[in-house]
C-alpha cells in the first residue's frame, strides 16, 4: 500500500519564521496530503474503525501536538478507510484532553496524543483523576523532538561550561524563561539546574511565544526550546545556540555539542505517541501499531519530519509503554527537585 506524497515540501523552509512555522507547515502539509495520491484500504473488509475516530489533543490548535496529530490523521483516514479526526482539547497542559479519553468507550474509536506533559504531570499535578500508566494502553510512539538550550546574544557565555561558571559566581542573576510551570522548557531546564547545581531563577510564562518575546528582547537570559520555535533565530544570529539536548548531537545543528558532553548523563527530548483507554482490545491498537509504523516508514513523512526537527520511534504498544514509564519516573525526580505543585 503506497504513502502519500508532499508536493508542497521543498517550499516548507521559506516559512521558517519562529513560532509561525508551525502553523504554516500544518497548512503546507495538509493541503499536500489532499493533494497527493494514497490508497484507501478497503473498509469492508474490516471491523475496525466502523466509525468515525477521534484523536484527542490536550493543546490548542497549530502548535507541534496538533501538528503531528494531524499529520497521522490523514495517514490513518488513508490506511484504514475511515476518517481520523483531530480534536482539540486545551487546558491544563494536556490533563483536561486526558481525562476525556480516559472516559471515553475502549473501542478504539477515541485515541489520545500522548506527549511529554503526561509523564511530567503524574508529579505535578496533586489532584489528577487517573493514573496515567493504568488508565492509558500505550498503542505507538511517533517521534522524538530534541530541544535546543540557547541564550541572548548580549549573554556573557557562549559555551555550557561557561554557563555553569558564570551561575556559580553570579547566582540568582540568570533568569531562565520557559512556556510554563511543568513545561518540557521548563523541566529540561530544571534537570540542568539539579545536575551541574546552577543557581538560575526560573521564570514561566503563559506559553513558548511570549518567552521568546522577552528573550529576544535581552529580558530572559535562557531557554530550552524545540528546533520549531527556534531555528529561524539562531540561523538570523537572534539567539545563540548554547547545546542540543539529546544525547547525541542533533544533525539539524550539526557543529552545537550536546549538554551531555559537559554534563555527563544528561539528556532531555520532547516524545509524542498515540494512547487509547484501557481495556482497548489487543486486536485494534495492534492494527492500529502496525499503520503507524508504516507512516513512520514512508519516505515522504520522514523528510517532513526531519524538516522539524523529529526523529521517528517505531516500535511495538510495549516498547511505547516502557518509553512513558520511564520518561515518568525521570521527570518526577525533576519535579520533586523544583517542588511545584499544580492544583
Amino acid at each position: 500500500m503506497s504513502g502519500f506524497t508532499f508536493p508542497a515540501l521543498t517550499r516548507i523552509s521559506a516559512f521558517r519564521s519562529g513560532i509561525a512555522t508551525a502553523r504554516c507547515i500544518l497548512l503546507l502539509a495538509i493541503a499536500s496530503i489532499a493533494a497527493g495520491a494514497y490508497s484507501v484500504a478497503s473498509a469492508g473488509a474490516q471491523s475496525y474503525p466502523t466509525r468515525p475516530v477521534h484523536i484527542v489533543v490536550g493543546f490548542a490548535a497549530g502548535g507541534p501536538n496538533d501538528i503531528f496529530a494531524r499529520l497521522f490523521a490523514q495517514w490513518l483516514t488513508g490506511r484504514l478507510g475511515q476518517p481520523f479526526v483531530v480534536e482539540n482539547r486545551p487546558g491544563a497542559s494536556s490533563k483536561i484532553g486526558t481525562e476525556a479519553v480516559m472516559r471515553a468507550a475502549p473501542d478504539g474509536h477515541t485515541l489520545l496524543l500522548v506527549g511529554a506533559s503526561n509523564a511530567i504531570n503524574a508529579t505535578l499535578y496533586k489532584d489528577l483523576n487517573f493514573v496515567f500508566l493504568r488508565d492509558i494502553a500505550p498503542v505507538a510512539g511517533l517521534m522524538r523532538v530534541p530541544l535546543v538550550m540557547v541564550a541572548s546574544p548580549s549573554f556573557p557565555a557562549a559555551t555550557v561550561p561557561e554557563l555553569i561558571a558564570y551561575a556559580r559566581a553570579h547566582p540568582g542573576k540568570i533568569n531562565m524563561a520557559s512556556g510554563g510551570v511543568g513545561n518540557p522548557s521548563h523541566v529540561a531546564g530544571e534537570l540542568f539546574k539539579m545536575m551541574t547545581g546552577a543557581d538560575m531563577v526560573h521564570v514561566p510564562y503563559s506559553g513558548a511565544a511570549p518567552a521568546l518575546t522577552d528573550l529576544l528582547a535581552g529580558q530572559m537570559q535562557l531557554y530550552f526550546g524545540t528546533p520549531l520555535e527556534l531555528m529561524a533565530h539562531i540561523k538570523a544570529g537572534r539567539l545563540r545556540a548554547l547545546a542540543v539536548t539529546t544525547a547525541k548531537r542533533w544533525q539539524g545543528l550539526p557543529d552545537v555539542p550536546t549538554v551531555g558532553e559537559f554534563v555527563p548523563g544528561y539528556e532531555a527530548s520532547v516524545f509524542y505517541g498515540i494512547g487509547a483507554p484501557r481495556n482497548t482490545p489487543a486486536e485494534i491498537v495492534e492494527k492500529l501499531n502496525e499503520e503507524i509504523n508504516a507512516g513512520l516508514g514512508d519516505t515522504n513523512l520522514k523528510a517532513l519530519f526531519a524538516e522539524m526537527g523529529a526523529t521517528s520511534i517505531p516500535g511495538s504498544p510495549a516498547d511505547f509503554g516502557k518509553l512513558i514509564a520511564e520518561e515518568t519516573e525521570k521527570w518526577s525526580r525533576v519535579v520533586r527537585f523544583t517542588g511545584a505543585k499544580l492544583e
